[in-house]
């Protein structure tokens, strides 16, 4: 269980000067729905490389470290490897990943927050892709709270396809949504839809009030297809999807 937190304070403070320095601007809501103790899982959208930063920047009003669910591929590399086991974040590898879930139970036990990317992907449609019920499965095998958290416009920053930018003052949404908790008899699947449901909301609700729009024709890849965006249609994304896998592998993804 995890003890000292050092490197994670560390680490969330060296994120902090960085995202000062860049000028983010951050808009974030909902904050009170994560529980200042006690455990919880938190679900997230997965649009960027960044997500899990943000998610765990926007908790540290609630004095709250979020322990991530992270491909083991990413565990794997050099200083990055180190730095995520130092912050008990959960190693989960695709072939067999009974043995992150019971870290992931051993976490809820111990009062943590886990965070699951249901998706287990990025989508690069931008919109939600269908789920894994490991977030699910896990609030309801310890009955506690699923709490639905999206992110919006941090795939402008860093994210697949070699899309980055250094641009200062980019407006960031966080919005993190009431939690959802697993009722009398309800199953995984059950409550696996009602998160999905939960999280496009909060995703739509995301996009309508972001404070940008595209610049021009050149720059609306970040925008869904139904936006008036140019990014794929999430069928026509899941064949690039599974593209990128064939080609390179999924070290990021």
């Amino acid at each position: 269980m995890p003890g000292s937190d050092r490197t994670y304070r560390v680490v969330v403070r060296i994120f902090g000067m960085l995202f000062r320095l860049m000028g983010y601007r951050f808009d974030v809501r909902g904050v009170e729905h994560l529980p200042t103790s006690g455990a919880a899982v938190v679900a997230g959208n997965h649009i960027g490389f960044l997500d899990f930063t943000f998610i765990g920047y926007a908790a540290r009003p609630r004095r709250r470290r979020i322990r991530f669910m992270a491909k083991r591929s990413a565990f794997e590399l050099p200083v990055v490897g180190r730095l995520m086991r130092a912050m008990h974040h959960i190693p989960v590898d695709r072939r067999s990943g009974a043995r992150a879930y019971r870290q992931a139970l051993r976490l809820l036990d111990a009062g943590e927050l886990v965070g699951v990317f249901p998706e287990a992907t990025i989508s690069r449609s931008w919109l939600l892709k269908p789920f894994k019920r490991g977030a699910a499965g896990l609030a309801i095998n310890r009955q506690v709270p699923l709490i639905p958290a999206i992110v919006w416009g941090g795939h402008r920053i860093f994210t697949v396809d070699g899309h980055r930018s250094l641009r200062r003052g980019m407006p960031i949404t966080i919005v993190v949504g009431e939690p959802l908790r697993p009722r009398e008899g309800e199953t995984v699947a059950q409550l696996s839809l009602r998160l999905r449901a939960a999280m496009n909301a909060l995703l739509a609700e995301a996009i309508d009030t972001y404070p940008a729009m595209p610049t021009g024709d050149g720059d609306r890849w970040w925008l869904p297809y139904d936006r008036g965006g140019s990014a794929p249609d999430p069928e026509t994304a899941a064949v690039l999807d599974r593209e990128a896998v064939a080609r390179i592998g999924d070290v990021f993804d």
